[in-house]
């Protein structure tokens, strides 16, 4: 009986926090608004940030709870009305931090912050789990006078659980849904944030990807996407998949935003090894590499695999080719990328990592740990009658199943994954063409979602830059059938000034994000 009550409290405090807000009096359009927008408005007097809030959470409590009911965001901030009023007097003072003051941002809710706000992973054995400390892009953010707004919805796990799943399901957040039509699937696993960021129900999220959870729901909700090199942003204090190849990265409406909150977020943390080898690498502001002609002069090959599958997909992407070319950027198509099929290592290292990583992060919740171990997840899970409607959590014991680190199966499919995605991989390709950015689609059309059958990506392109883990910015491309498409530019570890450069040119010269119609 304990565990449901403890939902049943958790849900109260969502919806003690997020019941119908009394709108602000001041009249805020929050369609697309920018973080430079906003910090005009600010600076003028037009509206403070606590009014702005309010006018999110209002619209949050209309659009996403009611209306078409999105489903993307988990749980409001109990305390965001607070914080905005402090970074407002803050700004009275004289003092700001940075152009994410007073920024209503929301998280993936596999991201720790150390307030009134569980951090589930969309999974009901952490439903009423609360971090020790924020994780360190929580830190960050605050830092930076960001206002966490909430958390948002994700697929369960970041969609490591089930041999099959619907994208952005969670047992915890229940079925996200796309705001260009609520029929259509989101993509995940960092769906409630793609799908935030898209409805306005925020300025910009966070969210994290492995192989395409940062990128696929950018691309199903017309919006901007940036995964990192792994190792550029700190991991610490985020539930995990992989050590390997984990990050969390802005999602937002646009290049600059994501760019401005990229800047925010990276430097070395000392809980992270991964983040050592970003020395020398980081830019506090990535804006100065945002170049209205950063097309010209540029060498960019196409990743050839994604096409042919979709006939309209290839046309919208031949259009993005033809524009590229007509700003000046010299495009050749590749062979391949990849002289080995590197999927099945890279599975079986995500499923060493996920029971290695996981079992850490539990230990780093403290004595009053929902959950001690992925074991004791398995046997909750597993007779837990709402977690097993659906889907077969299969991914959990195959996890359980593997050994540790030393493993020489672990080693060996490590080893390989990383020779032929990086060396043998994108950095041949790109040295041998002498390369400045590697482009494909995204992905496809959004499909229906089935929460019988699972998910039907078909296109997709996240996995050469997710295996390796270097670099990839997704920006909307255009239309098909009243649904976004986006393309995506990857390269080198390191190499996101030139791709940001490069992916603010296309932007600029094509703005094809819109809004989705949500009246």
């Amino acid at each position: 009986m304990k565990k449901p009550l403890l939902m049943i409290l958790s849900m109260a405090l969502y919806f003690s926090c997020s019941a119908p807000q009394e709108n602000t009096s001041v009249d805020i359009p929050l369609e697309e608004l920018s973080i430079d927008a906003i910090q005009g408005d600010l600076a003028e007097g037009r509206y403070t940030s606590q009014q702005l809030v309010k006018a999110y959470l209002y619209r949050i409590e209309a659009i996403d709870k009611n209306g078409p009911a999105l489903q993307s965001v988990i749980m409001v901030n109990p305390d965001a009305l607070a914080l905005a009023d402090s970074l407002d007097a803050e700004r009275q003072a004289g003092t700001l931090r940075g152009p994410l003051h007073g920024i209503p941002v929301l998280l993936k809710d596999n991201i720790n912050t150390h307030d009134k706000m569980p951090t589930t992973a969309g999974a009901r054995v952490l439903a009423n789990s609360y971090p020790l400390s924020d994780s360190r892009v929580a830190a960050q953010l605050r830092a930076a006078g960001a206002i966490i707004l909430g958390k948002t919805n994700l697929s369960e796990w970041a969609n490591f659980h089930s041999s099959f799943s619907s994208s952005g399901w969670s047992a915890v957040g229940g079925q996200t849904k796309n705001p260009y039509d609520t029929t259509r699937n989101p993509c995940g696993s960092s769906s409630g944030s793609g799908v935030a960021v898209s409805a306005n129900l925020c300025v910009v999220a966070i969210g994290t990807e492995t192989n395409g959870s940062i990128v696929c729901p950018s691309n199903n909700n017309g919006i901007v996407g940036i995964k990192p090199t792994v190792g550029l942003i700190s991991r610490s204090g985020i539930v995990p998949i992989s050590a390997t190849q984990d990050t969390p990265g802005p999602m937002a409406r646009s290049v600059r935003d994501a760019a401005l909150v990229l800047g925010a977020l990276v430097g070395v943390d000392s809980t992270d090894e991964a983040t050592l080898a970003s020395q020398g690498h980081t830019h506090s502001d990535y804006t100065q590499f945002l170049k209205a002609d950063g097309l010209k002069g540029k060498r960019i090959g196409i990743y050839q695999a994604p096409l042919g599958q979709n006939f309209k997909v290839d046309t919208v992407f031949a259009q993005a080719v033809a524009l590229l070319k007509a700003e000046g950027a010299e495009v050749i198509t590749l062979e391949n990328i990849n002289t080995q099929n590197i999927n099945g290592p890279s599975f079986q290292v995500l499923l060493y990592e996920f029971k290695a990583g996981l079992n850490e992060y539990l230990s780093q919740l403290g004595p009053n740990a929902p959950v001690k171990s992925l074991e004791e997840i398995i046997a909750q899970t597993f007779t837990d009658t709402v977690e097993m409607k659906y889907f077969d959590h299969a991914l959990l014991k195959m996890a359980q199943e593997k050994g540790d680190l030393t493993e020489t199966e672990y080693l060996e499919a490590k080893a390989t994954m990383l020779k032929y995605a990086r060396e043998e991989g994108i950095d041949r390709v790109m040295a041998e063409h002498n390369l400045d950015a590697i482009i494909a689609p995204t992905g496809g059309i959004a499909w229906k979602t089935d929460i019988t059958l699972g998910d039907n990506f078909g296109v997709f392109s996240s996995s050469p830059a997710a295996i390796a883990g270097y670099p990839s910015i997704t920006v909307p491309m255009g239309w098909i059938d009243g649904m976004p498409l986006g393309i995506s530019f990857f390269g080198k570890a390191w190499s996101e000034p030139i791709l940001l450069e490069i992916a603010y040119a296309y932007e600029q010269k094509t703005q094809h994000r819109k809004a989705p119609d949500l009246d």
